[in-house]
């Protein structure tokens, strides 16, 4: 897993004397530290974790505030439909993309088609019709409810002509805050990118240059950061007191649930998998109390659903149905027939902070006989290879929404795009059926009964809720994290 790392030396060669701020207080250079490189540039496949490229090139129609709220991008309003069944997008006047061309209502529909046949919201997507009564109008519409139609609006919006080149990795062309400046960009280490005056939103991106240096090894991340190679960067939580002593400033997140989806619920692919006693086997194996104390050194704390607490489907009051009892698990085990276990392959993206997670992960299963195997991913189709379900038990620390519709949207209905096998499962649907009908409190009863069928079924090995730790200069300012899966700042959150 060990992956090449950028050398210091390389780094001060590169270094921008000039990062942030000027003794007189104008903006000058933004220089982020990123511990995974650019999966491309297809605005299909950008993804959210360091997602600073994507955000940096491309707009959205409309943006998110950390609770998933939307907010104004591309669409100045919008208006939701009483029943769920159409929104409509107003959208801002005079936009270009960086090849000149407007980003009008046709240019905005072309984005939408191009995301229903690419990417992992493709299936979704498909199902929306989308029409243009005028330049600056957008309306999409489906035919039964769905409360989440609003997610429509963080496709990401680039011009029609580069979507129908076929060349979309290449280089992008959206209307986003800042452009790629191609010559002084080293793909798989350094992108550097040169302010857009001309975006809407330009004041709220005060940085005329944005680096992003690519350093996949976080405590090379750290040192880079600790001499002023970069302004900012994620650090593990091993490194935190390092970071403290070191007299950077650190922001704080708690988005995140460390888990395993067992995806596979049939037992398509992995047998043993679809057996309810083996499932609720592996969720047996973890002390989380250990795991909160000790790996995540008291920086967590132990999980025992997905949702974030203080959401609609969250249930405070949920006791762990699963404790930790090695001895129960193999009992489980045995009565399944599956005590000689069996093999699960974890896919390992670089630079997502599961180095160190996966041994661990493996060591408790070995004690049910489950033999893990590490394949890693990058490049560009990693995210698609990730989500494809050919690997149907994903270990991720998954980000989770301030909205619980959303988890629910993604993580667990049968065409969610990280329930990677999409299972179809007769309660879910029946009980989302009824969750598209209500509003309020009804439908934050639904919420969780939702969450108690996916305890009881075992569908996740929930673990902890992490803190994620942002360390940055103090030349910046990074007040706060926007980010809806409280994961990393968001490249508006830089000031």
């Amino acid at each position: 897993m060990a992956t090449a790392l950028t050398s210091l030396a390389a780094l001060s060669a590169c270094t921008d004397s000039n990062s942030a701020s000027n003794p007189g207080g104008k903006k000058d250079t933004l220089v982020l530290g990123s511990t995974a490189d650019i999966q491309g540039w297809d605005p299909s496949n950008q993804p959210g974790f360091q997602g600073w490229s994507g955000q940096a090139v491309y707009q959205t129609l409309t943006g998110a505030d950390a609770q998933g709220r939307a907010t104004p991008n591309a669409a100045e309003s919008w208006e939701l439909n009483s029943d769920n069944t159409r929104v409509t997008f107003r959208l801002r006047s005079g936009m270009k993309f960086s090849d000149g061309t407007p980003v009008d209502a046709t240019a905005v529909k072309e984005s939408i088609k191009y995301a229903a046949t690419h990417g992992g919201q493709a299936g979704k997507i498909a199902k929306i019709k989308i029409s243009t009564p005028d330049a600056r109008t957008v309306v999409a519409s489906v035919q039964e409810s769905d409360p989440t139609l609003m997610g429509l609006g963080g496709i990401a919006l680039a011009s029609p002509k580069y979507l129908a080149s076929g060349k979309v990795n290449k280089a992008p062309v959206g209307s986003g805050p800042y452009t790629l400046d191609q010559a002084a960009t080293t793909s798989g280490s350094t992108y550097t990118f040169v302010k857009n005056e001309a975006y809407w939103d330009s004041k709220s991106f005060p940085y005329k240059k944005l680096v992003i240096k690519v350093l996949k090894n976080q405590t090379a991340a750290l040192n880079a950061l600790k001499t002023g190679q970069i302004d900012g960067t994620l650090i593990q939580q091993s490194m935190y007191k390092e970071a403290k002593s070191s007299g950077l400033k650190i922001l704080s997140m708690r988005g995140a649930t460390t888990r395993l989806l067992l995806t596979d619920h049939k037992g398509e692919k992995i047998p043993a998998i679809g057996d309810l006693r083996v499932r609720r086997a592996m969720n047996m194996v973890f002390d989380k109390d250990a795991l909160a104390k000790d790996f995540y050194q008291g920086r967590a704390t132990p999980a025992n659903q997905i949702f974030r607490p203080g959401t609609a489907a969250y249930i405070k009051e949920l006791k762990d149905p699963y404790p930790y009892n090695v001895a129960k698990a193999k009992e489980l085990m045995k009565e399944a027939g599956y005590e000689k276990g069996f093999t699960l392959t974890f896919p390992v993206m670089e630079g997502q902070g599961l180095e160190k997670l996966v041994p661990v992960v493996a060591q408790q299963l070995g004690q049910l006989n489950i033999k893990v195997k590490q394949q890693t991913l990058s490049g560009p189709s990693a995210v698609e290879e990730l989500l494809s379900g050919k690997y149907p038990v994903p270990l991720w620390p998954l980000g989770n929404y301030g909205d619980s519709l959303q988890d629910i949207k993604d993580y667990v209905l049968s065409d969610g795009i990280w329930n990677v096998m999409h299972q179809s499962d007769p309660t879910v649907k029946k009980l989302y059926d009824k969750l598209l009908t209500t509003n309020g409190q009804e439908a934050a009863t639904i919420q969780q009964e939702i969450n108690r069928y996916i305890v009881d079924q075992a569908w996740f090995v929930p673990m902890v809720y992490p803190d994620g730790f942002y360390a940055y200069s103090s030349k910046i300012s990074v007040p706060k994290s926007n980010d809806p899966n409280g994961l990393n700042p968001v490249l508006k959150d830089f000031k």
